[in-house]
C-alpha cells in the first residue's frame, strides 16, 4: 500500500502510542516519547472524532498526571505542539504544561501574549466560519479572508499560543497583530514566500503572487479580487508552485 510520507508519519506515532498505553496499562510509568506520543496520538483521534480546538486541548492537559510518568518527565517534556486535522481544517493544538501537575486549571500558568504592533482589519466572505490561529503568517491565511495582506505580511496574531480567533460568514473585526520573530524567515503554508520577509524583493513577489492566484485583499483602502477567484486560489496557488519546480529543473 502506497502512503504518503504524512500518513507513514502518523503510523509511526500511532504505534509509538499504542506502545505506550499498553506500558501504562501494566502499570509503568512513562518516558518522555511514550508521554508525547499518547498525547499527540490522542489529540490527532480526538480532532478526527470532531471535537473542537478548546475540548481537545483541555482533554490533553488533563490526559497524563505526574503520577502517570516518571519523575523527570514533567520538568523535560515542556510543552507539546501537533498540527491536527479539525473538520475545519488543520489547526495547532498547544498543550503547556503537557503534565497535569494539579487538577486545579486555575494553578496552571496561562499562556503568554505576545505585544501588539499594529491592528488589522479581516473580514470572512466565505460561508463557512474560518479560525485564525496564532502561528500562521497573517499575510498567507485563507484566499477567502479579506485583509490587508501588505500590512499583515511579516506579521501573526497577537493571541497566545494555542488559541484560535473565530470569523463567522460576513463578520468583520480589527484584530491585533505583532511581529514574526527569530530569522524572519518563513517557508511553507502557501509557498509563496520562503524566504526572508524583510527582503523587499521576497515581499514584492508574494504579495504579488497572492493577488495574482486570487487571495482577496485590500490595497490603499479597496478591496481587490472576488470570492469566486478566492475559491479557486489554492488550486492556484499548487499550480504555480508545480510549474516553478518543473522550470527550475
Amino acid at each position: 500500500m502506497a502512503l504518503t510520507p504524512g500518513e507513514q508519519d502518523r503510523l509511526l506515532l500511532f504505534t509509538q502510542a499504542e506502545l505506550a498505553r499498553a506500558r501504562r496499562a501494566r502499570g509503568l510509568k512513562l518516558n518522555i516519547p511514550e508521554a508525547r506520543a499518547l498525547i499527540a496520538d490522542s489529540i490527532c483521534e480526538w480532532a478526527r472524532d470532531g471535537l473542537t480546538l478548546i475540548q481537545v486541548r483541555d482533554h490533553a492537559a488533563l490526559l497524563l498526571g505526574i503520577q502517570d510518568v516518571l519523575p523527570e518527565v514533567p520538568a523535560l517534556i515542556g510543552a507539546i505542539h501537533v498540527e491536527a486535522r479539525f473538520d475545519d481544517g488543520t489547526r495547532l493544538v498547544v498543550v503547556d504544561p503537557a503534565i497535569a501537575r494539579d487538577a486545579n486549571p486555575e494553578t496552571l500558568a496561562p499562556h503568554p501574549t505576545p505585544p501588539i504592533t499594529a491592528m488589522v482589519i479581516v473580514t470572512n466572505e466565505a460561508t463557512t466560519p474560518i479560525g485564525i490561529t496564532s502561528h500562521i503568517h497573517l499575510a498567507e491565511i485563507n484566499p477567502r479572508i479579506r485583509l490587508d495582506r501588505s500590512a499583515a505580511f511579516g506579521r501573526r496574531l497577537a493571541i497566545a499560543a494555542g488559541e484560535t480567533v473565530w470569523l463567522q460568514p460576513g463578520e468583520s473585526r480589527e484584530l491585533p497583530v505583532t511581529e514574526i520573530a527569530g530569522e524572519r524567515s518563513l517557508f511553507g503554508t502557501s509557498g509563496l514566500v520562503d524566504g526572508q520577509v524583510d527582503d523587499p524583493e521576497v515581499r514584492q513577489r508574494a504579495l504579488t503572487a497572492l493577488r495574482d492566484c486570487g487571495y482577496l485583499d485590500v490595497i490603499d483602502g479597496m478591496p481587490t479580487g472576488s470570492v469566486d477567484d478566492a475559491e479557486g486560489a489554492v488550486a492556484k496557488v499548487m499550480q504555480r508552485r508545480n510549474d516553478e519546480r518543473s522550470a527550475a529543473k
